[in-house]
């Protein structure tokens, strides 16, 4: 560890200090030399003792910085991992920081696009339109046409704070990996290796570039959700341009409700757009906290998001598209038995696992969320139960299914903010169902053929030179199996031959024996016939 690693590791250590967290620890991983080391420096007391744990924890990663705020935002998302009290605490934690200054902004970007700013665009503000812990916008005018963009820029350091950080925690983790009892169950390695790929994913705007590219793509021209144009000729590693927009923040009721907004039909559209993007698409945005949605000022009564950050995306390959459909829809049947061979059958579970067992675990702990009507049951909390269950049964942290939950969690809360009656199983099961006859039903033969189809008539003309190739190859094959088994008779009657020699040596030696003593040659002839017999029947066999 340098100086340096050094003097921020006792930062952190006397910031949660400061704050108690070591008092909320339990008393098993605090061993004799960590309570000792603790005892030399007393004087680092505990001066938030009015406030509940989850605020001292709180509070603590605010003063840290952006490396343990956006650490604390993840682990809200991990209630599996979290204290329900301590997680919602989390969740409050804002990535609001103090902006650089302007003209630093403006050499981060011509740095970045390798000529002056004014070659590009007009009207660059100084003044940031937000600041974030790690990066900043600003606006200016595209001097090719004049459109509106924001222009959003890395902050200056921020990475290598970050990855400093990032590499004492992964110390840390590997430490209470090592020489603690719930390090295997808890995981803390995988828990900051899967923090470090997110953040590391934030740092790259090319990357968020392509991402909202993309997303714009699937979203082309839906009533549902737009995404704003990205210049992605204009677009670096620490430098993103996109249009910008004028949406009203999807957290702002009152402002929504001024104009008569729908607010019913917006609450069910967030709903499909979640669901669109993680069924249809299998690419969907995994950061749909309120500050990255907007709502449309055009049509009110025909409401549609604007969506923006697209930084962290999730990807569901086919196989986990279909065990989750099937999972929501045996769940909300009350078909356990399902659920638990679901489980296993996607891996998500060992296989040795005991479905029965894991049925009556998944009983026990979902039927009394059938207790209330089906517009109270929480999707999300479904999800995090479900999985909280089978992690009983040593299932694996699938990083995609956490992404899936966090942002479930995010929809459904923003839905029954927007419209408290909002019945999210209502408006997810028949678009389920849809997708389920789409995957097993005629529809599935049919695109599967359609999508074969230009293969097939491009190997079509070379269908007999195909055909003659195999032929020809079958009748290789057979000439070979012919010789074989020719060869195998051969060898299985020399070993017969071989037997018989045997016997007949071994009977030769046994007589010569027996009679050794009345007929002495005789005796002797027949070992001299049991010798030659025996090497005889050993040549064949080798």
């Amino acid at each position: 560890m340098t100086p340096k690693e050094f003097a921020r590791f006792r930062q952190i250590n006397r910031t949660l200090c400061r704050y108690g967290i070591d008092q909320l620890l339990p008393k098993r991983f605090w061993p004799w030399p960590l309570r000792f080391l603790r005892s030399l420096v007393f004087w680092w007391r505990n001066q938030h003792k009015n406030s509940a744990p989850g605020a001292r924890i709180r509070m603590a990663m605010e003063e840290l910085g952006p490396v343990f705020i956006k650490f604390g935002q993840m682990m809200s998302t991990r209630r599996d991992l979290l204290p329900p009290d301590i997680a919602d605490e989390l969740a409050l934690l804002q990535d609001q920081v103090s902006p650089f200054s302007g003209e630093l902004a403006k050499q981060q970007i011509e740095l970045a696009l390798e000529q002056p700013i004014e070659n590009l665009f007009d009207d660059f503000d100084m003044q940031p339109l937000a600041s974030a812990s790690i990066a900043q916008v600003h606006t200016a005018r595209l001097k090719e046409n004049g459109q509106e963009v924001v222009l959003k820029v890395i902050r200056p350091g921020i990475e290598r704070t970050i990855l400093s950080d990032i590499a004492l925690m992964q110390r840390v983790a590997g430490f209470f990996a090592l020489f603690f009892a719930d390090g295997r169950r808890l995981r803390p390695k995988e828990v900051v290796e899967e923090y470090r790929k997110t953040i590391v994913d934030e740092l790259d705007l090319a990357r968020e570039a392509s991402n909202a590219i993309q997303l714009r793509r699937n979203f082309t021209d839906a009533k549902e959700l737009y995404v704003p144009e990205v210049y992605s000729e204009h677009c670096r590693k620490t430098l993103l341009v996109m249009e910008r927009i004028y949406g009203i923040p999807v957290a702002n009721i009152d402002e929504l409700e001024a104009q008569n907004t729908n607010m019913k039909l917006l609450a069910e559209r967030g709903v499909e757009v979640f669901f669109t993007q993680v069924f249809r698409d299998s690419f969907f945005h995994a950061d749909m906290h309120p500050g990255n949605i907007f709502v449309s000022r055009e049509h009110p009564e025909d409401p549609q998001y604007i969506g923006i950050d697209c930084g962290i995306v999730g990807t569901l390959n086919k196989e986990d598209q279909r065990y989750l459909a099937e999972n929501f829809l045996a769940f909300f049947n009350r078909d356990y038995h399902k659920v638990a061979q679901l489980h296993v059958d996607s891996g998500w579970v060992p296989s040795d696992t005991k479905v029965e067992e894991f049925e009556a675990a998944i009983r026990t702990v979902c039927e009394p969320i059938f207790a209330k009507p089906l517009s109270e049951i929480s999707f999300g909390h479904v999800l995090l139960n479900l999985f909280n269950t089978a992690r009983r049964f040593n299932m694996e942290v699938q990083p995609q299914l956490v992404l899936l939950q966090k942002t479930l969690l995010y929809i459904e809360g923003l839905g029954r903010q927007l419209y408290p009656e909002l019945d999210l199983w209502a408006t997810a099961k028949p678009f389920l169902e849809r997708w389920m006859r789409k995957q097993v039903g005629p529809e599935a033969v049919f695109t599967a053929f359609k999508e074969k189809a230009p293969y097939w008539l491009e190997t079509l003309p070379h269908l007999p030179e195909l055909v003659y190739d195999n032929l020809q190859l079958a009748k290789q094959q057979q000439l070979k199996f012919q010789q074989f088994t020719a060869q195998y008779l051969q060898q299985q009657k020399q070993r017969q031959r071989s037997l018989i020699l045997a016997l007949v040596s071994a009977s030769s030696l046994i007589s010569a024996a027996v009679i050794y003593s009345s007929l002495p040659m005789v005796a002797a002839a027949l070992a001299v016939c049991s010798g030659l017999t025996g090497l005889i029947s050993w040549r064949q066999l080798k």
